[in-house]
């Protein structure tokens, strides 16, 4: 119904000459985000509790929103995440009263948020802010506090109806509310963006702003780096849904061109040189995310309040938005000089997914977050972490032959072998080689998720909610294009840096590279020309010969 709703609403408000129009004059269309948030549509109630006079959606409730949000305009998308990425430090760590009063004010009256946590030289590392926040005693008792600092990069920052504000307190960093009409507050220009330039971006100036105790969030101090740790698992999320929504944005319009344009007496569409390259291979990559998406999304919704999932936050943040980035701009590439103008949307939407791999944490921030976890949980299984993950994919295999499974599982054993051989020979020290590991583990559950989907997929056990772009077929040559891929790219990339940096004597090499098992690997490439055919009929809706299903 919500998704129906604003389908609607951007059809007749946001049509694709308006969005190019903003773009081109840099223009947040603030008025008709207001009305989203507004009695007409009422989008942002998704993401307000119920009892707060919300629908109280849930994770997988937010993903598959967001994914509708950036599919129109990753600008516009950015807007929404701003409201509910400035309201997260209250709902994780505010009072009742104070979550009470600010997301019953969001319900009703549709307020527009802002985060203030990045500043000018800190960027990603919130430990490092200088924005401090200066208690006002009296008879003893604080009386409010005086906020000096700046912030950089804040999305809704010039338009925001209020902002939370990390600052050093005494006790530590806090998070407080601030009201931008308070004296001493202040936003600069709007940033000129590559992308998302529907969207606000300026840098806050606070200089000797006063807030009342009210305004600290949680009323202790100190609590500020747990409160937004608490929040990643859930708005890296939602910038992984943007990934989805971007990049299959772009590669549907390629879809759609490449249906029409006829070259050498055949329309694109038909021509494997075109699919395989611009179309298949960027699909794959997008569905492996979305099943690493929705996995979370569900284990969000059932996890308790203090499990956050932030590694698996960030696992789907990388996965998609790199895909996103990826597939638009082979976009770009499948409609040749068409794509590289403005008029056909494809290079603008290339500009506004690019960031999806900067906010919320770069990719690199993403690579070494999913490094140090993964690499603690292979210390704390003694190598079995992975192995073991592997072997429950080749109970699915045994299960369920279609999808990929037994690939999947030689690349979480070749991970696994990988991880060993830095772990003897103390790799990890260098910090390229522990943010491959990032990119590896990423890869290899994204490959899982996705066997896993395709399995439910033909068994008819994928959520109700859950996106239905690809029939079970579909889904499964998806998931065994990903496995293949993915097998093969871990056992090189690992064969490659291990040796590369180790130097391995001739011994050492031929039992590491028994230990990946890339005789194996190589031989499940078998059939992976036909498994590209399959996603491509899959995707064009070309009907399967029923000798070759």
């Amino acid at each position: 119904m919500i998704l129906a709703s604003f389908r609607d609403f951007a059809k007749s408000e946001l049509p694709d000459a308006r969005l190019l129009e903003l773009d081109a004059r840099d223009e947040m269309p603030v008025e008709t985000i207001r009305r989203m948030c507004g009695p007409e549509l009422g989008i942002h109630l998704v993401f307000v509790p119920e009892e707060h006079g919300g629908m109280g959606g849930g994770a997988f409730d937010v993903y598959r929103v967001c994914e509708e949000l950036a599919r129109l305009d990753v600008g516009v998308a950015t807007g929404l995440l701003a409201t509910c990425l400035g309201s997260e430090p209250i709902r994780v760590g505010g009072t009742p009263a104070q979550r009470a009063y600010w997301f019953g004010r969001i319900a009703e009256e549709g307020l527009l948020m802002a985060y203030g946590a990045t500043e000018p030289g800190a960027g990603s590392d919130l430990a490092a802010l200088r924005t401090t926040a200066t208690p006002i005693v009296e008879a003893g008792c604080t009386v409010g506090y005086r906020l000096q600092g700046n912030k950089q990069w804040i999305s809704n920052g010039g338009v925001a109806d209020a902002c939370t504000i990390l600052a050093n307190a005494p006790g530590g960093p806090t998070w407080f509310v601030v009201d931008p009409h308070t004296p001493g507050f202040s936003a600069g220009r709007p940033e000129d963006k590559h992308g998302i330039r529907a969207s606000n971006t300026a840098a806050l100036s606070l200089d000797g702003v006063i807030v009342e105790p009210e305004r600290l969030v949680g009323g202790v101090e100190g609590q500020g780096l747990l409160q937004a740790q608490a929040v990643f698992g859930y708005t890296r999320l939602m910038v992984a849904a943007f990934g989805l929504g971007a990049g299959w944005a772009a590669l549907d319009r390629a879809i759609a061109y490449s249906r029409e344009r006829v070259q050498a007496g055949a329309p694109l569409s038909e021509k494997q040189g075109y699919t395989h390259k611009l179309i298949v291979p960027h699909a794959v990559r997008l569905e492996a995310a979305r099943a690493f998406v929705e996995e979370t999304a569900e284990r969000l919704d059932e996890a308790a309040a203090d499990e956050p999932k932030n590694t698996e936050g960030a696992i789907a943040k990388y996965l998609a938005t790199e895909a996103g980035n990826a597939a638009a701009d082979a976009a770009i590439q499948a409609l040749g000089g068409y794509g590289y103008t403005r008029e056909y949307g494809v290079e603008k939407i290339r500009r506004d997914v690019r960031v999806t791999t900067i906010y919320e944490g770069t990719s690199e921030i993403m690579e070494m977050t999913i490094a140090r976890d993964r690499w603690q949980l292979h210390l704390k299984t003694r190598g079995r972490h992975y192995h073991d993950r592997a072997a429950e994919l080749e109970a699915l295999h045994a299960a369920q032959p279609e999808v990929g499974a037994q690939f999947a599982a030689l690349a979480l054993h070749a991970l696994a072998e990988v991880m060993e051989h830095m772990r003897v020979h103390r790799l990890t020290r260098h910090q390229h080689l522990l943010m491959r590991l990032g990119e590896f583990a990423a890869l290899a559950e994204g490959t899982a998720a996705a066997a896993r989907r395709a399995a439910r997929a033909t068994t008819g056990d994928l959520p109700e909610k859950s996106e239905p772009r690809l029939p079970a077929a579909g889904l499964a040559a998806v998931a065994r294009c990903a496995a293949r891929e993915t097998a093969l790219r871990i056992a090189g990339g690992g064969l490659r840096w291990v040796h590369g940096s180790a130097s391995l004597a001739d011994a050492e090499l031929r039992v590491f590279e028994a230990a990946l098992g890339l005789p194996a690997i190589q031989r499940a490439q078998a059939g992976a020309l036909a498994d590209l055919d399959a996603v491509s009929d899959a995707l064009y809706g070309r009907a399967v010969p029923a000798a070759e299903r």
